[in-house]
């Protein structure tokens, strides 16, 4: 049996709302988790400050020039990616943005294909990691608990991670 590597990751993601909605982004077929829905944001490289991530992966992702508004949320999750044999724990900022520019538009050739407007009702009815519930205030999992993700596809949430 192969054994389990641990792997931290730090990324940021934004909140952007206008007139109830919320902007997500899907995660593409060069993800871990095609077809699920997620705020948009990436991993932070190394020396970049994360605010710097959070704007770049917007641009990256939907198109728009944004600009951070406040604080962000602090969360974090363990994922057990099957296929890669990784037990990743993930910590996400989650920061409040602003769009100051741009035409909405999905990303070309990256880990998503497709970003929209979407209400906080209709979040609970998409295949969302529970970061994204809990960066909304709505209802989510256990942080504490290991999120399976096996055959690209959202499992279930396993036993307690620690």
């Amino acid at each position: 049996m192969a054994q389990i590597q641990h792997v931290t990751r730090l990324a940021a993601y934004g909140l952007v709302e206008r007139e109830g909605l919320v902007l997500l982004a899907r995660a593409g077929v060069r993800s871990d988790l095609p077809g699920t829905w997620w705020l948009p944001g990436g991993g932070v490289e190394h020396g970049e400050h994360p605010e710097q991530a959070v704007v770049r992966e917007l641009q990256e992702e939907t198109g728009l020039a944004v600009r951070v508004a406040g604080e962000p949320a602090i969360l974090s999750d363990l994922l057990d990616i099957r296929a890669r044999g990784i037990l990743m724990h993930s910590v996400r900022l989650c920061y409040p943005l602003v769009v100051e520019a741009g035409e909405l538009r999905a990303e070309v050739d990256g880990t998503t294909d497709d970003v929209a407007w979407v209400s906080r009702e209709r979040v609970a009815s998409l295949s969302t990691l529970p970061f994204v519930r809990r960066a909304l205030g709505l209802p989510a999992p256990d942080p504490g608990r290991v999120v399976v993700i096996d055959a690209g596809r959202l499992v279930d949430e396993g036993p307690d991670g620690d």
